[in-house]
């Protein structure tokens, strides 16, 4: 190959991240507008066709109805603004990211806030990206008036408080309670280009985490 084909062969693949990147972007946001203007059929088709929904449904059509259920039952309306948002690939299609949610919902009588953030698994099929998983993981949900001080801060109307596994994939939490810094601090090399979450993970297993 010629010196040019290199170079327009590391153009072109310059070109494919960004507008990967740009995509895989775009996904949480249109999660955040379907689902809030609750346009199901926009909300599940940003899943892959075969997305998983329990251990014997799979597809659009349960999601939908995991959904439907969902938000039929449990909210009047909702609102999700997205934050901060970091994507790592693993290869040309198939990446991983993290972005951070802050959401509103009405539960009848009560104003619900909600801080949280989703792990992401995203996959390119066909050309067009989609979302492969998300694992929602909460720090709390309360009503608007009753800050969510000390444990079990998914207090949800009419539930039994519990943990939202805020912390759970992310090893440094613990590490840092558990190990008190006495005198100047070692600091370790910065994570390797597009492993900063791969880094931070430390190979921690997924939790298990309840999700409504």
């Amino acid at each position: 190959m010629t010196e040019q084909n290199l170079d327009l062969a590391s153009l072109a693949a310059r070109i494919d991240r960004l507008e990967s990147l740009d995509a895989i972007r775009q996904l949480p946001a249109k999660y955040a507008l379907s689902l809030d203007m609750r346009d199901l059929d926009a909300h599940v088709n940003l899943f892959a066709p075969d997305i998983r929904i329990s251990k014997d449904k799979a597809g659009r059509q349960h999601m939908k109805a995991w959904v439907d259920d969902t938000l039929r039952n449990q909210f009047t309306g909702t609102s999700h603004h997205i934050g901060g948002h970091i994507i790592e690939f693993k290869d040309l299609d198939h990446a991983s990211g993290v972005v951070y949610s802050k959401n509103e919902h009405e539960t009848g009588p009560e104003w619900v806030i909600m801080q949280m953030l989703y792990w992401d698994d995203y996959e390119r099929i066909d050309g067009r990206w989609y979302f492969r998983r998300r694992l929602p993981c909460y720090w709390y949900a309360s009503d608007l008036n009753k800050p969510p001080i000390g444990d079990m801060k998914m207090r949800w109307p009419g539930r039994e408080p519990y943990s939202g596994a805020w912390h759970e994939l992310w090893p440094s939490w613990k590490e840092f309670w558990a190990n008190p810094s006495e005198g100047l601090p070692e600091v370790a090399e910065p994570a390797p280009l597009d492993k900063f979450l791969e880094t931070m993970r430390r190979g921690a297993p997924i939790p298990k985490i309840r999700v409504r």
